[in-house]
């Protein structure tokens, strides 16, 4: 089995993609879940969210942690509260497909087990993960323009002026296949 090794470097930034078990979209369904899943994990680890996109499957975002060693705990704590938060027939429908030994390590069935997650080396590279971050919904055809895609911090930063309202329109002729 491969051994994964996770950078933690204190004033970092950390780009995150979590994702669910076997991709079911269940997510912007149980959004207002998401969202009070993400207060609680703030409140309780105290780091800033510097941006974020939720797509009906995974999502992605940019944390800046107090302490390094946190953000494995700050996405365990989201993936507990989002499960702890769901109806119990959404569980039940996750836990049928389980394995008996995932079943008996109480494995939920809603997440996959590990999560994506690279250390932001500096001011381009935190940029490339931000443009990333809010062009996804266009990336996976959900909608045709980033500004029309309402799960995502794109409309904050649009607010504050470090993006434009038509920033990623694109030529409709573009495969990203």
């Amino acid at each position: 089995m491969a051994k994964y090794r996770r950078v933690f470097k204190d004033g970092y930034s950390y780009f995150l993609t979590v994702v669910t078990e076997n991709r079911e979209p269940i997510l912007i369904d149980n959004i207002e879940i998401l969202r009070k899943s993400f207060a609680l994990s703030i409140k309780r680890y105290h780091y800033k969210l510097d941006a974020v996109v939720i797509m009906p499957e995974h999502f992605h975002m940019i944390i800046t942690p107090k302490s390094a060693k946190d953000y494995p705990k700050i996405v365990s704590h989201i993936k507990r509260a989002f499960t702890y938060g769901l109806d119990i027939s959404i569980k039940y429908r996750a836990k049928e497909s389980l394995s008996i030994s995932k079943e008996k390590r109480k494995y939920s069935g809603i997440w996959q087990r590990r999560f994506f997650e690279h250390t932001i080396r500096n001011k381009e590279d935190f940029k490339l993960r931000f443009d990333y971050i809010h062009f996804n919904p266009v990336k996976h055809g959900l909608v045709k323009k980033v500004s029309d895609w309402e799960y995502s911090s794109f409309h904050k930063y649009v607010k504050i002026g470090w993006y434009h309202q038509d920033w990623g329109d694109f030529d409709e002729s573009i495969d990203f296949e």
